[in-house]
């Protein structure tokens, strides 16, 4: 077992402890529930939102309904990917409020979150950026799922309620996609792909 997977382990048996701690009644434990998730469900929802201040507003919401809901969470599974299944309906229902006329991605640049020191830096997360405005919602999501939050086909699949031989399949045609678009992306992205489970 490499360390990194010995270290995702020990960080889930760590959250487990927690989540037990909190569903016992130690609602101040759910702080440290917020400590460890906090900036990649931010990083999830400014992807997905597109805006600075909407995704903060999701990011409390969400962590706000986790908590009134963990009573009921049980390890069918892991607590990251039910964190996130919050976060994906949370922020699809704010989508769907506002898609009346709105665009996607045409704030991006003007509400950019990060500041970058190192221009290949900003070139890199430009292009980031420019990529998923090409992509669907769908597209969108599985690719944030599965390249940054390296979760596995299965756990896609309980977060978007899908099978996963269907996220399977639109990762692949995603991938395709994407690979062909230039040669600098593909480049660029070729190593965030997972291949495998």
């Amino acid at each position: 077992m490499t360390v990194q997977n010995n270290s995702k382990e020990k960080a889930e048996l760590d959250i487990k402890s927690i989540v037990e701690q909190v569903q016992t009644g130690d609602i101040h434990a759910y702080t440290e529930i917020i400590r460890c998730f906090q900036k990649p469900i931010y990083i999830y929802c400014y992807y997905l939102l597109g805006n600075k201040e909407e995704a903060e507003d999701a990011s409390q919401d969400i962590f706000i309904k986790g908590l009134e809901n963990i009573s009921k969470f049980s390890y069918t599974v892991s607590f990251s990917a039910w964190l996130y299944k919050i976060a994906h309906h949370h922020c699809i229902d704010l989508i769907k409020k506002k898609s009346k006329g709105y665009k996607f991605w045409t704030s991006f640049k003007k509400d950019h979150a990060y500041k970058h020191t190192h221009e290949q830096e900003f070139q890199y997360d430009d292009i980031i950026h420019e990529l998923l405005e090409q992509l669907h919602m769908d597209e969108r999501r599985i690719l944030l799922l599965r390249s940054i939050e390296e979760y596995s086909f299965d756990e896609i699949a309980a977060i978007m309620e899908l099978k996963p031989t269907t996220v399977r399949k639109k990762y692949e045609r995603l991938r395709k996609k994407l690979l062909k678009k230039s040669k600098l992306g593909g480049e660029i992205y070729e190593h965030s792909f997972k291949t495998g489970g």
